[in-house]
């Protein structure tokens, strides 16, 4: 099968989870089928060469596709007087719509595959077999998001849920097959045939995220894009209201924040015991040096994937019930959940002090990962149903 894919960006370094996603599914369908990627790019700073030569093993075509920030500014102009998601008008543009379907037309594929609904337009309308990738809710994320907004940007934030809700509703139909990352996001998919959409989870590379026995600088450890929105609200969570309440029992313990472009208000948080580490060529370093992870998610959708991490890597996890949810953790054996800061914090707080709580939950979690998340697996459900689609 010949399978066109269309990205809203390229999958390529893989410090973001839709990249990370793209990455390994692509490489999972290449096995047996011939991808065409075309991928978009507005980031001046993307290193091309780079991409091209970790993606071209698995692709039999590669294109990238610039988009300029002038460009950008006048379609998002456009998608506002039209009642389209910024998300969307951020991401189209009328001269790569053409190149898209030149592209199409070339390479005569047997499906079009689209990551998120951000490259919705540029395919909903062509007549070949399709696929969209919702990956998780845009929508719902936005509606989180507008909840502790500050009261000028709320009317903004609840005008894009509104676009989004309705435009992840209108594409529905557009497309042959739907997939998204977990059972709770396609809930959250206002359509009356969600139950249609395909669960297609991440999964994890076990060889590459697999123990490390290290010396163990850091006592907790949060990882991730440090520039993302419901990453930089965890971070405050942390910093602001449960590392206070870890301190009163453990005054030396120390947390560690490891990620990429770390946002003015990440960098704010810096202090003797709170390091913020930046860029760093490979993650494993992050949690390999940890006692335990924490991910203290208030807003955000869909599966996070610094917990697959941190699990294979055997390390004890803590979480929130949003986090956990897409995720299908056992509370108390898996993984420990908490509701708020203060539960949050005795979970902390009992994990470095019972070693042999930790274990536990390190050696269940790490099971857990081995047991339900494989790229492999996950693609191959998604693969089969593209191959019978009628």
């Amino acid at each position: 099968m010949k399978i066109f894919v269309l990205l809203p960006r390229i999958p390529w370094p893989l410090e973001k989870g839709d990249k990370l996603r793209a990455y390994n599914q692509i490489k999972q369908l290449a096995k047996n089928n011939e991808v065409i990627l075309c991928t978009l790019n507005a980031d001046r700073k993307a290193n091309k060469e780079e991409a091209f030569k970790a993606l071209q093993p698995y692709c039999k075509s590669i294109t990238f596709i610039d988009i300029s920030k002038t460009s950008i500014l006048i379609n998002l102009t456009k998608a506002f007087l039209k009642g389209l998601p910024i998300q969307c008008g951020y991401f189209y543009n009328k001269k790569a719509h053409k190149k898209i379907h030149h592209l199409i037309e070339r390479h005569q594929p047997d499906m079009l595959f689209g990551q998120m609904i951000r490259v919705a337009e540029y395919l909903r309308h062509e007549k070949t077999k399709k696929t969209i990738d919702y990956q998780d809710v845009l929508s719902m994320g936005m509606k989180r998001r507008s909840e502790i907004a500050p009261f000028f940007m709320k009317p903004i934030f609840n005008m894009e849920y509104r676009r989004l809700k309705k435009y992840e509703h209108d594409i529905f139909d557009d497309f042959d097959i739907k997939t998204i990352i977990s059972k709770q996001d396609r809930d959250f998919i206002d359509h009356s045939k969600r139950d249609e959409i395909l669960i297609v989870p991440n999964g994890v590379d076990h060889e590459y995220y697999s123990p490390q026995d290290r010396e163990k600088k850091y006592d907790i450890v949060f990882t991730g894009n440090m520039a993302y929105a419901p990453n930089v609200n965890a971070v405050e969570y942390l910093a602001y209201h449960i590392m206070p309440l870890v301190w009163k029992h453990l005054p030396d313990a120390n947390l560690y924040i490891a990620g990429a472009t770390p946002d003015p208000r990440v960098r704010k948080t810096a202090s003797e015991k709170i390091v913020i580490s930046g860029w760093l060529d490979d993650m494993r370093d992050a949690y390999a040096q940890s006692k335990i992870f924490i991910a203290p998610m208030r807003i955000g959708t869909g599966l996070q994937n610094k917990l697959l991490e941190a699990m294979s890597m055997k390390l004890p996890c803590i979480t929130t019930p949003l986090a956990n949810r897409p995720l299908g953790a056992d509370d108390r054996i898996e993984i420990l959940v908490g509701n708020n800061e203060y539960e949050l914090a005795d979970h902390i707080i009992t994990l470095l002090t019972d070693k042999e709580k930790a274990e536990y939950i390190a050696q269940n979690g790490y099971d857990f990962v081995h047991r339900v998340y494989d790229w492999e697996k996950a693609t191959g459900v998604m693969e089969l149903r593209m191959k019978n689609v009628e």
